[in-house]
């Protein structure tokens, strides 16, 4: 299904980062023509896709296992609300709108759910990025590094499968969102972590920001602390 290709719709989504027992409301929202229909779906980590809901005119509709007290589907003028109450681990995924006819479906944006959960904190794998700060001159490139970091008394084996990185930018001038979906890594600490390396060019100010990598392992997502890109001028030779 062509609606499940993250690289194709990278731009339109959004992070939003919640913590356990959080009430969380995803929003969709289309100017002009109203959809005739409109879906919310989930995509798991495991690439799992499941339908949350359903609107069809002014009619919402929550589909099973989450047509429950936890989930409340709306619409209100141009905006369709997804809630979220007493969030949990199981919630953290992608989120989907989608709306048209039955004769043509378009895609309109989506959410990733990334829940903190306390009680992983003194986990047995981890998330390093490198370096904490990068100064960069307009037009030039920066390497960014995120490793998924297993303790010694872990291996990459517990956890068969292949792993997929995500890569945001959070900025002054803009919201969180993904910029890039990647699931090539290679090994690093005598096989004891997973490396992804993002390159990009830093064309303008807006590019500069703090750039966090996400790395979905195991049914959960795990978060680096984030790597701080700030731009420069150039050297100036003065005679």
């Amino acid at each position: 299904c062509s609606l499940i290709q993250s690289h194709e719709f990278s731009h339109r989504i959004s992070l939003t980062v919640a913590d356990l027992g959080d009430n969380v409301t995803l929003t969709c929202s289309r100017s002009g023509d109203q959809p005739r229909f409109l879906f919310w779906h989930k995509l798991n980590f495991g690439n799992m896709f499941q339908r949350v809901a359903v609107g069809y005119l002014n009619r919402t509709t929550l589909e099973y296992p989450f047509n429950s007290s936890r989930f409340r589907f709306t619409k209100r003028h141009d905006v369709y609300s997804l809630t979220i109450r007493n969030v949990r681990k199981e919630d953290e995924a992608t989120y989907l709108c989608q709306g048209g006819s039955s004769i043509s479906m378009v895609f309109f944006n989506g959410t990733l759910l990334a829940v903190n959960d306390p009680k992983n904190q003194k986990k047995s794998v981890y998330v390093k990025q490198s370096p904490d700060v990068e100064s960069v001159q307009l037009g030039n490139s920066v390497t960014l590094r995120c490793s998924l970091v297993y303790k010694k008394e872990e291996n990459t084996s517990r956890c068969p499968g292949e792993h997929r990185v995500h890569w945001f930018r959070a900025g002054s001038e803009s919201n969180p969102g993904i910029i890039y979906t990647d699931s090539t890594c290679s090994d690093g600490q005598e096989g004891r972590s997973c490396d992804y390396r993002l390159s990009k060019t830093i064309r303008e100010s807006s590019d500069a920001g703090t750039y966090y990598c996400a790395v979905a392992t195991c049914g959960q997502i795990l978060f680096g602390e984030g790597t701080q890109v700030e731009t420069k001028l150039g050297d100036l030779n003065w005679l």
